[in-house]
């Protein structure tokens, strides 16, 4: 199946639209850890229960690169053992941020895919097509590709106008950004599926995407601690052709600093899962 097929059944199977995004913070880590907070073996131990609780509640997990390279070749080593956890039933973004010239993400696409086992991941496109295509060439993978983030420096350059061009009209960045992602998935070399990074945050510019995208496939952060609101994304994005799935990390990994952290993150996935309907 292509990664969208196989997210359409993972979303079917549990009746979820949750992909529950891993940051495990050293600091934020719930007392169990305490006394090992910062070795990279308590990352993976805490993730690990994380999924665990959360696997009813959710069709995904996006493990951020980022906290777990930060600790070296531990981390990496515990990256590995997180992503190993993951049930077969779900699937796995590599929340890897990943954009450079062909050459270099043709290696970024084996180490991502055929190492680590993810089946998505997330890239940058201000490099261009050939900074992308390389992702694509790789069967029933996906690549979301950062269009409308939720951060809040995203305006600085995501909503400056760009000039027409060719058979394209003048519009914001991230809206050119959108066309030209869903003609890179039609290219004759792209054999896995993209998809559109969209935040929470700006629920028009999710409705606007999907008039442009109808058919791509949306990664949605910005729920939670970021202040995105769950039932908007859905309004605004989801269609009988158009799938969403909406990332929460911190609300659902933080939800309890105790002993019941793991069943506090399963309440606040399920909390998650049902507002998305």
């Amino acid at each position: 199946m292509s990664f969208v097929q196989r997210l359409r059944t993972a979303q079917h199977e549990f009746a979820s639209r949750v992909c529950v995004g891993l940051d495990p913070i050293p600091e934020r880590l719930p007392a169990p850890y305490a006394d090992y907070r910062t070795d990279p073996i308590a990352l993976a131990a805490f993730c690990v229960a994380i999924i665990e609780a959360t696997a009813p509640h959710c069709c995904a997990y996006k493990p951020n690169l980022a906290f777990f390279e930060a600790h070296g070749a531990a981390g990496y080593a515990a990256l590995e053992s997180v992503i190993a956890a993951i049930p077969d039933t779900h699937l796995c973004i590599a929340d890897a941020k990943r954009g450079d010239i062909g050459h270099t993400a043709r290696f970024y696409a084996r180490g991502l895919f055929d190492h680590l086992g993810a089946d998505a991941i997330t890239a940058a496109p201000y490099m261009g097509r050939d900074s992308i295509l390389p992702f694509l060439r790789t069967a029933e993978r996906g690549v979301f590709v950062l269009t409308r983030t939720s951060n809040a420096g995203s305006a600085d350059l995501q909503e400056c106008p760009v000039d027409a061009k060719g058979d394209l009209p003048r519009e914001p960045v991230y809206q050119r950004i959108a066309r030209l992602v869903q003609r890179w998935s039609a290219h004759p070399e792209s054999q896995g599926d993209a998809g559109l990074v969209v935040g929470a945050t700006a629920p028009e510019a999710l409705a606007e995407l999907r008039e442009v995208c109808p058919t791509l496939p949306f990664l949605v952060p910005g729920v939670g601690a970021q202040g995105g609101d769950a039932r908007a994304a859905v309004n605004a994005a989801v269609t009988e052709d158009g799938l969403i799935l909406v990332n929460s990390s911190r609300s659902i990994l933080y939800a309890h600093d105790g002993p019941n952290f793991a069943e506090a993150a399963a309440e606040a996935a399920a909390e998650l899962q049902g507002a998305l309907g």
